[in-house]
């Protein structure tokens, strides 16, 4: 009696599926969370791969895998970089709806946000320095860069005064109130305060 076999589904020859990359995403965001987390608390001298591991709940030889070494691991955890590419990632005249919709997500999804870490940073100490050296040119210079007109610059850096402030009151201080009105009618009533700086508007004039 002959059989007829059954060829292999080509869908899953040509898409195998991707749980592998997902895991080491996971990994690798764990143990960037676990060096944030040390490095808000201890000076970066005394802060160990070991320690760091411990913490993301990894082995030190795969955070060793990932980002090389300690150096380049905290390289990493201080550059805000990718941070800014996700929090700009709008059209100037939808950017201020963007950025408080991504700071509010990412709170209430993640629990954390990575640009809030500045209000972390020490006041004293080389880490800190490059911290604050990092966060102007890779979050506030490059988003006066986008801004037209006048006090590019000082516009920018209320922009994101403004959202580090709602950042503070719905992520650290937790206000019970601001948490328990969903993230679109905060978007609604916050973001116009971050667009009025973008755009350079007297806020004055918006007083009808």
């Amino acid at each position: 009696m002959s059989t007829v076999s059954t060829p292999p589904d080509a869908s899953a020859v040509s898409n195998p599926p991707a749980p592998a990359r997902r895991d080491a995403e996971a990994t690798k965001t764990a143990i960037l969370r676990a060096a944030r987390y040390l490095l808000a608390r201890q000076a970066h001298a005394d802060i160990t791969l070991k320690a760091v591991a411990e913490r993301a709940g990894v082995s030190a030889p795969l955070v060793l895998k990932y980002f090389g070494n300690k150096d380049a691991l905290f390289a990493r955890v201080m550059s805000f970089q990718e941070d800014a590419d996700a929090l700009l990632d709008a059209p100037l005249d939808e950017l201020g709806r963007h950025m408080v919709r991504h700071v509010l997500v990412s709170q209430r999804e993640r629990g954390a946000d990575p640009v809030l870490r500045i209000a972390f940073a020490p006041l004293h100490g080389d880490h800190g320095d490059v911290l604050r050296a990092n966060f102007r040119a890779q979050v506030t210079d490059r988003l006066a860069a986008r801004l037209t007109g006048p006090e590019a610059g000082v516009r920018a850096e209320l922009a994101v005064a403004a959202l580090l402030g709602l950042g503070v009151m719905f992520g650290i201080a937790r206000g019970s109130e601001l948490r328990a009105l969903p993230v679109e009618q905060i978007v609604d009533r916050y973001a116009p305060t971050v667009q009025t700086h973008l755009d350079g508007r007297d806020p004055a004039q918006d007083v009808s």
